[in-house]
């Protein structure tokens, strides 16, 4: 079985279910699987479409911790917008990420993350923590919209994000909170993983994180590479 390992502190090793509710490991390290295999038969895969593909390419990455087709329904209901490859000229083409609701790519990497936790809560509550320069703050906060057991806390640094996107996160209210920062980003994301090293502040919340800290989010955008 595929574990995740801590890669600031090796003797962690947890699945990828645990790698995904419990965010960054001890003393802020990201988790990464600890081994990744060749692909077999990438032709195969290159003819199937998107949702199949990635369910199958995501499935390779994490191991048989998650079910089949519960994988399948987390990919089904996190890339349900369109993925346009445009001919640019002979030779060129551009894939278009922009289709979502937040207008990102970041999309596919929030919306997956949200459907994990969806599937792997129990019951706990859960406080997603997030700083963002614009564009994770809105895809975070669509993913997140509306999902019981789930609150999410948006930093962002005041000032220093466009009005489009300052819009897409902060006027959805419910379960979505922001907070402007009298400071830059890299404040912002500080702030983020100060709370981490808080281990009564994360018990307390449930807290977690959708920056690109978070494994979900990377092995999601694995896939629209291919």
């Amino acid at each position: 079985m595929v574990q995740f390992i801590n890669i600031a502190h090796p003797e962690q090793s947890v699945s990828f279910p645990q790698a995904v509710v419990t965010g960054l490991g001890k003393g802020q390290g990201l988790f990464f699987p600890d081994r990744v295999e060749p692909l077999k038969d990438i032709q195969v895969l290159l003819e199937m479409d998107f949702v199949r593909r990635s369910a199958i390419i995501l499935q390779h990455l994490i191991g048989e911790s998650m079910a089949a087709d519960t994988l399948e329904g987390c990919v089904e209901r996190a890339f349900n917008f369109p993925l346009t490859l445009k001919c640019v000229s002979s030779g060129v083409h551009a894939l278009e990420l922009f289709h979502g609701p937040s207008l990102a790519f970041k999309d596919f990497g929030a919306r997956f993350m949200a459907q994990c936790l969806a599937a792997f809560n129990t019951g706990q509550h859960t406080t997603i923590l997030t700083a963002t320069s614009g564009d994770t703050g809105a895809a975070v906060a669509h993913a997140f919209y509306g999902q019981r057991t789930i609150d999410v806390v948006i930093l962002y640094p005041k000032g220093k994000v466009t009005a489009l996107q300052e819009k897409l996160f902060c006027t959805l209210g419910g379960n979505i909170r922001t907070v402007a920062i009298e400071d830059d980003f890299d404040a912002c994301q500080k702030l983020v993983k100060q709370s981490f090293d808080d281990s009564q502040l994360v018990a307390a919340l449930g807290l977690n994180s959708a920056n690109s800290i978070n494994v979900a989010r990377l092995l999601a955008q694995v896939c629209y590479y291919f």
